[in-house]
C-alpha cells in the first residue's frame, strides 16, 4: 500500500495554515508552537530548525525527541475520522496535531488542550 501524500509534505508548508487558523480566532503563533512542542518534545530552537529545513511530516514525527504520552487523551473527529480509531501511527500523530490546533482555534483553554 502506498504512503499517503501528506507524509512527504513539509511541516513548514502547513504550519502557516495552523497559524492563520489560530490567529483568525484571536489565538497566537506562540500558542501553536506550545502545542507542537507539547506533542513532540521539540524545543523551540529545534522546532524552528525543522521548519527551516522543510522536514516532512513523516520525518518530523519519526525524529521527535519525545512524543507526549498524554496525546492518547486527544479524542474526537477530525476530517471526518475519529482520531482514536486511526491505525497508522504517523497519520494518527498528524491528526493529533490537527485536532489540537482545531481545539485552540475553537477557544479551548490551553490547560485543557494540553490535557493538564
Amino acid at each position: 500500500m502506498a504512503k499517503h501524500r501528506i507524509y512527504s509534505v513539509s511541516v513548514a508548508s502547513v504550519y502557516p495554515h495552523y497559524i492563520a487558523k489560530a490567529e483568525k480566532k484571536g489565538r497566537t503563533r506562540a500558542e501553536v508552537d506550545e502545542i507542537i512542542r507539547w506533542l513532540t518534545g521539540y524545543s523551540q530552537k529545534a522546532l524552528d530548525d525543522r521548519l527551516a529545513k522543510l522536514t516532512s511530516f513523516e520525518d518530523f514525527f519519526a525524529q521527535a525527541p519525545r512524543m507526549n504520552p498524554l496525546r492518547s487523551l486527544v479524542t474526537g473527529v477530525i476530517c471526518g475520522v475519529r482520531v482514536e480509531e486511526i491505525q497508522e501511527s504517523t497519520m494518527r500523530e498528524i491528526r493529533y496535531l490537527d485536532k489540537l490546533v482545531d481545539e485552540l482555534a475553537r477557544g479551548k483553554a490551553m490547560a485543557k488542550i494540553l490535557r493538564g
